[in-house]
Formats: structure tokens, sequence, C-alpha cells
């Protein structure tokens, strides 16, 4: 399949209904609203295809860089490549849900991540923490640093309330992620996640949101699914 084709295809998957939803959340026009279910027979036509996955990623069109993530081939990406894809993500769903995923599946990702989380800059930042969370909810734990990952959750501690609103919500997902799905630090992620308390998140129009990471990981917990790992990074 074409690049034409393909943006063909997601448009006549387009419903007015799922384009809302996805606006309300910060996307902007160019975007057809196509459900990200629906774009699973066009996928497995085409499998993997860098090539395409650029030309889509550069419309703009947030359902093609959706879509791009989707059919990317991670290993032949570079550090470059994943800059530039970053720098053209303009909203969370992009930076964390398309970015972060496709550089989770990668060799560099932890090196990529970790100058995204220095960059200061808020979207890189949240992709940088969303990578890790990604990451360790899927690899064994022993491909993990204790010590490297202990720090971080002691950055967390220190700056989330400070830190900016997108970027509050990847740190509150790092820090319970790693209470579930990184068992050396189990223990540790709890007592942190009970010194952070309640994280305060600012909404445009809407009263502010409150994140609990303890709570998460406390039904977690009752649930039995400490130690969690997921088969795939991508569906």
């Amino acid at each position: 399949m074409n690049f034409e084709l393909v943006m063909q295809e997601l448009e006549a998957l387009g419903k007015e209904r799922t384009k809302k939803i996805y606006v309300s959340n910060g996307a902007h026009e160019p975007l057809f609203g196509v459900a990200t279910g629906a774009m699973k027979p066009i996928a497995k036509k085409i499998k993997k295809n860098q090539l395409l996955a650029e030309q889509l990623y550069k419309t703009g069109n947030y359902d093609a860089m959706y879509f791009a993530g989707v059919i990317a081939d991670p290993k032949a990406m570079t550090e470059a490549d994943f800059n530039h894809w970053i720098d053209s993500a303009y909203f969370y769903m992009i930076s964390d849900y398309v970015v972060a995923v496709t550089l989770a599946e990668t060799d560099i990702a932890q090196e990529v991540a970790d100058k995204w989380i220095e960059s200061g800059e808020e979207l890189k930042m949240s992709a940088g923490w969303s990578c890790y969370c990604w990451l360790l909810g899927n690899r064994p734990d022993f491909e993990f640093s204790e010590s490297k990952l202990a720090n971080m959750l002691e950055i967390v501690k220190n700056t989330i309330h400070d830190s900016p609103e997108r970027t509050k919500y990847a740190m509150n997902s790092y820090l319970y992620t790693v209470g579930v799905s990184y068992l050396p630090l189990h223990d540790k992620a709890v007592e942190t996640a009970k010194a952070v308390g309640p994280v305060e998140v600012k909404r445009d129009k809407t009263k502010s949101k409150f994140l609990l990471a303890s709570e998460t990981i406390q039904k977690a917990v009752d649930k039995g699914q400490i130690g969690f790992k997921r088969k795939y990074v991508r569906c």
C-alpha cells in the first residue's frame, strides 16, 4: 500500500465523534478521527514499513502520525530520527503514545529517554518518563540498573510538584509503574509515592485533577498484579 492509499483509507475510517474526543485531548487539524482499533486491518496488510511511516508522520495529521507509530520499524530508527519525531509531537497523545512507545522497542531507548528527561521541555520530559513506563512494563527486571531507577524515584519525589503539567502525569506513571512492574524497588516506590502524596494537575477549562500513585499501586497489590509485564509494547 502506498502513501496516498493509506491516507484515503484512514480518511474513510474517520468518525466525527472520535475526532471530537481527540480534539478535546489536544489534537488539532488536520485529523480524521480514526479509532485505533479500526487501524488494525490496514496495519496487518502493511506490517512494518519505515519509509511509509516517515511519510505519514510528516503530514502533521494526528491519525497518520499515530498510524506511523503502528507500522514503524523502531530498530531502523536512529536517535536523530526519534529527535525529529519528538520535535514534531505537538501534544501528549503523540509524545507519550506514539514516540515513547516506538522508542521503547529499541536498544537506545534508555539513552535517548534520559536526554529527554533532562531537556526541561514539557513533552520531551513527558515522553522520556513515559518511555521508561513502557520499558518497565515489558522488559525483564535484570535489564535495568536498580540504582539508576532508585535515583529517578528520588528525582520524582523532589521535583514532581514543580514540573510542567503533562510531565507530572508521566512522572506519576513512572512512580506507580516501578511500584507495580519492577519488583526490586516495589517497597521504595510505595514509600516514595506516600511521600509525594496527591499531585495536582491543572487542566484547561476544567477543575484540577489529583493523581495519587500510592492508591494505584495498592489497587495492583490487591489484585495480585505486582510484577506484571506485557508481552508486547505496541499492540
